[in-house]
């Protein structure tokens, strides 16, 4: 028999006011700044030349702040949108800085959810999450829209078997 099994929540799953605590945290490095930042073609030397930040109020280069909404969002994704596709971000916010060597947390209150019009196999839901520090300073806030399939509706993961 070949039960089918579904990773993270549902559409059912969400209540909203309740608030989700994401259980990994990621220390973050001058690698993934750098790569990031390169990767992405931003040519600000406030992310990857030392010298240059040294001279500015923060004397330190500065995470770049979209791998910071990137990682953000990826912490809440096992919780939140493991079985969704994302509509988008709002209100994006980032309070105070991060640098090499901060780990970063988050977790996600969910703000709203109602059926979709167009795909009665999914539903739309809200959500806001905050990122914060080791010490508890918030260093990025955003609301994100998604649209979450329902219990049982969901593509199925691929389970290829072994050969041999």
């Amino acid at each position: 028999m070949n039960e089918r099994k579904q990773r993270g929540p549902s559409f059912e799953d969400f209540e909203p006011g309740k608030i989700l605590r994401h259980p990994v945290g990621r220390t973050v490095s001058q690698a993934d700044n750098l790569w990031f930042t390169l990767l992405t073609a931003n040519t600000n030397p406030i992310h990857i030349d030392a010298h240059y930040s040294a001279q500015t109020e923060f004397r330190k280069p500065l995470m770049n702040s979209t791998f910071t909404l990137a990682l953000v969002t990826g912490l809440s994704v096992s919780d939140v949108s493991q079985n969704a596709i994302n509509l988008g971000w709002d209100e994006i916010r980032m309070p105070a800085p991060v640098f090499e060597g901060d780990t970063i947390y988050a977790q996600t209150e969910i703000l709203s959810k109602r059926e979709s019009k167009s795909r009665p196999h999914m539903g739309i839901v809200e959500v806001k999450t905050t990122g914060f520090k080791q010490d508890g300073t918030v260093v990025m806030q955003f609301k994100r829209t998604i649209m979450v399939y329902k219990r049982g509706k969901a593509p199925e993961l691929p389970q290829p078997s072994i050969k041999g």
